[in-house]
């Protein structure tokens, strides 16, 4: 088993698929729509084909970040048509914390995970999933922020707890 120190990290960001526009119903229990459910399984499916299989899943635990992450994971497995190989099941984390998260409590999420990790993937909500990903790399990240179902890839040079800063190396958005 290694300590972490050497090893390559992967931070990957997705902000939740397309939710409902549900009046009545509180924020925190929107859901996904069909094209919702459809860009989840494809954001799976593109993380499995990229190699990009996560170690942990830190996922806010509102509803339509629990179903976005649910969709990722059966596109990881290859249940979609366009599919990809199937990885170890990654120790998922929903949090509270991550609805309506600053960028900084997001980051302290990310440097709580433990050190032996590779790839993390944080499931999460604007305007928080955007900033930090500006706050990890001010100069490539996107100045419009992510769009419903963006991806961005960031590889960190030191372990979790002290995570500062990452350059962004891929940004994708997820369509089904």
């Amino acid at each position: 088993m290694t300590d972490g120190r050497n090893q390559e990290r992967t931070l990957v960001l997705l902000r939740h698929a397309k939710a409902e526009q549900s009046p009545g119903t509180p924020d925190v229990e929107r859901r996904l729509t069909a094209r919702g459910h459809a860009d989840a399984a494809a954001a799976g499916a593109w993380l499995a084909r990229h190699g990009l299989l996560p170690d942990v899943v830190l996922c806010s635990a509102a509803r339509r970040t629990r179903q976005t992450w649910h969709g990722v994971a059966l596109g990881m497995t290859g249940s979609p048509p366009e599919g990809g190989p199937t990885g170890s099941s990654p120790v998922v984390r929903y949090e509270q914390a991550a609805y309506e998260a600053s960028p900084e409590e997001l980051l302290e999420l990310v440097r709580s995970v433990a050190p032996t990790a590779g790839t993390v993937l944080l499931v999460a909500h604007n305007p928080g999933i955007s900033l930090l990903s500006a706050l990890l790399d001010p100069e490539r990240a996107d100045q419009d922020g992510l769009r419903t179902t963006d991806l961005v890839v960031h590889r960190p040079s030191t372990a979790w707890p002290d995570l500062v800063s990452a350059p962004l190396t891929t940004r994708h958005t997820a369509r089904g």
